[in-house]
């Protein structure tokens, strides 16, 4: 049977914002705690790197899986899921050997997939419930919190220098407000909006869908490689001190999160729109990074980049979602977060061949290539939109 959400209008809003900011509580501590997590699993550099791609081994099935798991059992489950990801932190921190340090990293991805899909099911439903912008301002509270839940595990570590205590307190958060979405989530039937039929025309709907992800996958792709990349930049172009270099990504999830916050209503009244102005500003932003000759316009083509990349996949999320029926949302939010995903893996790989090719100040020209792909592609998107989305 299909599900809609039934609650005041504040609890019914307030139940996203929720939800992704304790995805972001859990990975903020993740970034600041990876050196502890090193240094106790005892690895070397190689073998760390090879055990970081355990996150997306655990989390692309997770993702595929997740979305029959919502429209079957209910949105109340995100919470349980969030609530399960919080916890998973606490058991990584156990691992002392090498297997351990996989195993538990394997399901930390699994667990973290299988929420994010939930979580932006949950926004998404919610937006078409109320006409408010909510996928982008999740998105917006989850960078946010990110950067406030590093800086917090930053200085925890220098009280402490616990893994443990990096990961318990996150567990604390990330399940209290996992608890929080399933009390603020209360489900009943729907009236009129059941399932997509699987009959003619399924098979263009659900192609329409991957199309939307895989527009994503370039807006991932080049969204990570700013985050990832832009401390090295200053580095290695500009000879910034740590601290200095630490500016940038700093200045990335600042401008992130004010973006999503700021266009929540354009993105949903003018999508189409938003699309063509994001993925420009964003190219514009990634060819001055490359050709920057001063420190402060790097900067300034990182911070263009960074307003034009963040309101790129939350849109096309925003988009893509907006015509599916209830039943059917969370195998569609499977289907197109599944597909940008691959997106976010290749990203790091992709930006490393260029960087190693050309120097890494050069190679922001592949990552403006990859947002000028999605400028090319939003007219097709346009077209599958309005012809094969249900």
């Amino acid at each position: 049977m299909s599900t809609v959400i039934a609650r005041p209008a504040g609890m019914l809003r307030a139940a996203p914002f929720l939800g992704f900011a304790g995805f972001g509580a859990f990975w903020g501590v993740w970034g600041a705690t990876l050196p502890l997590l090193r240094a106790q699993a005892g690895v070397s550099d190689a073998e760390f790197g090879v055990v970081l791609l355990f996150i997306g081994a655990g989390a692309l099935p997770a993702m595929l899986l997740t979305g029959r798991l919502v429209d079957a059992l209910g949105l109340r489950v995100t919470g349980v899921l969030l609530a399960l990801l919080g916890v998973m932190g606490v058991v990584l921190s156990t691992a002392g050997n090498y297997a351990a340090l996989c195993a538990g990293i394997l399901l930390t991805g699994a667990s973290s997939g299988a929420a994010d899909v939930a979580l932006n099911t949950l926004a998404a439903t919610v937006e078409k419930r109320t006409g408010r912008p909510i996928v982008t301002r999740s998105h917006a509270a989850f960078s946010a919190t990110v950067a406030l839940s590093s800086l917090g595990t930053g200085a925890l570590t220098a009280i402490a220098g616990s893994l443990l205590v990096n990961f318990a307190a996150a567990a604390v958060v990330v399940v209290a407000l996992g608890l929080a979405v399933v009390t603020t989530t209360r489900l009943t039937p729907a009236q009129g909006d059941a399932a997509a039929p699987e009959g003619r025309g399924a098979l263009t709907r659900w192609i329409a869908l991957v199309m939307v992800g895989a527009i994503g996958a370039f807006a991932f792709a080049a969204e990570n490689a700013y985050q990832s990349w832009s401390a090295v930049l200053l580095t290695d172009a500009f000879t910034a001190s740590p601290a200095l270099a630490a500016v940038a990504p700093a200045a990335f999830a600042t401008t992130a999160a004010l973006t999503r916050f700021a266009t929540g209503t354009v993105t949903l009244r003018r999508p189409i729109a938003t699309l063509v102005a994001a993925s420009v500003m964003a190219t514009a932003g990634g060819v001055l990074t490359a050709f920057a000759p001063t420190l402060p316009l790097a900067l300034g083509g990182i911070v263009a980049a960074a307003a034009g990349t963040s309101a790129l996949f939350p849109t096309l999320l925003s988009y893509g979602l907006r015509p599916v029926p209830d039943g059917s949302r969370g195998r569609a939010t499977s289907a197109i977060s599944t597909v940008a995903y691959l997106g976010y893996l290749a990203g790091p790989a992709y930006f490393g061949l260029l960087a190693d090719a050309t120097g890494v100040q050069r190679s922001f020209l592949g990552i403006a290539a990859l947002t000028a792909v999605v400028l090319v592609a939003i007219p097709a998107l346009k077209r599958a939109g309005s012809r094969s989305l249900p």
